[in-house]
């Protein structure tokens, strides 16, 4: 009973009943490699899914609609950057988090100084960065270097590079939120801004770092998808967006703020493309997808209202 009342054993077992109702379509076949596929794909949705997550634990209201566009321009100024050349991976790297960071104090400019809501400041901020990206490739799609392409489709342990890496940040983020005085921040502020403010927590500095955070994680996924992928493509990040939010809604993290759920980002991650890769085997299209995934994220916000007004 302890564990079932665990928030995000609901997405791990949502995501091994997923798991096999795909092998069931494919008569068990193909098992290793599904998974295999799933924690590799999972990797980018858990990565955009921990920096969503700690913007919505700041409370209502609170999120970042600029991740897509975010993971495109990094993605294309780090490969610009990097021309293919050997040996440019971790300045490629040091762009991208550049960039990154520079758009998570862009965001947090317009909602701090400009009082916008952050829906709009990050809506509104995401066309400049598209825009950006757009003149910045100009139809061009350049190669990641050999080498970041290698590990980035590589593995270690059995398991893809790409996971090692989304799985490293989780612990970080976890350490971080239950370890940490920032991480106590973080919650008090989502649990009640104005007691959190009145209790002296820098409420605003605790918001900067969450707006800061989100887009770096933005531009880290952004740099390994284009470097998996073979080339950024200025539609690369569109379904990170949907998928943001879906992983920590599905993952148990509360959308009224001040809870916070790693384990269950990873379990939403990989839920959501075993979802896809059945819908996929059915020819399933994007606008199903999107549908489906809709349904579920009000399915499970309407349950979670049910759970607290009973309680």
């Amino acid at each position: 009973m302890t564990l079932l009342a665990k928030p995000w054993i609901w997405s791990w077992l949502a995501a091994a009943i997923a798991f096999g109702l795909t092998l069931a379509l494919t008569s068990g076949r193909g098992a290793g490699e599904l998974a295999y596929a799933a924690l590799s794909f999972g990797a980018f949705a858990a990565i955009v899914g921990m920096g969503q997550m700690l913007v919505i634990t700041l409370g209502p209201g609170n999120v970042d609609l600029s991740i897509p566009a975010t993971m495109t321009l990094t993605a294309t100024l780090a490969l610009k950057v990097m021309s293919s050349d050997p040996g440019t991976a971790l300045l490629g790297l040091a762009v991208a988090l550049a960039v990154g960071l520079g758009a998570g104090m862009a965001n947090f400019a317009l909602i701090f100084l400009l009082r916008l809501p952050p829906i709009i400041a990050t809506l509104a901020a995401s066309l400049v960065y598209q825009s950006l990206a757009i003149w910045s490739n100009r139809g061009l799609r350049i190669k990641p270097p050999e080498g970041l392409a290698d590990f980035s489709t590589g593995r270690f342990l059995a398991l893809p590079n790409v996971a090692w890496v989304a799985l490293a940040l989780a612990v970080v983020v976890w350490v971080v939120l239950e370890r940490t005085v920032w991480g106590r921040w973080l919650l008090a502020a989502g649990q009640n801004m104005r007691a959190a403010r009145l209790a002296g927590v820098p409420v605003e500095m605790v918001r900067a770092a969450t707006y800061l955070a989100v887009s770096v994680f933005a531009g880290l996924a952004g740099y390994l998808l284009a470097s998996f992928s073979g080339g950024a493509a200025l539609n690369m990040g569109a379904e990170y967006l949907l998928m943001s939010i879906a992983v920590v809604v599905i993952g148990g993290t509360s959308i009224a703020g001040g809870a916070s759920n790693v384990p269950g980002i990873w379990g939403a991650a990989l839920f959501m493309f075993l979802v896809v890769s059945m819908l996929n085997s059915y020819g399933a299209g994007a606008g199903v997808r999107s549908v489906l995934t809709g349904t579920i994220i009000i399915a499970i916000v309407i349950a979670a209202s049910t759970r607290r007004v009973r309680a």
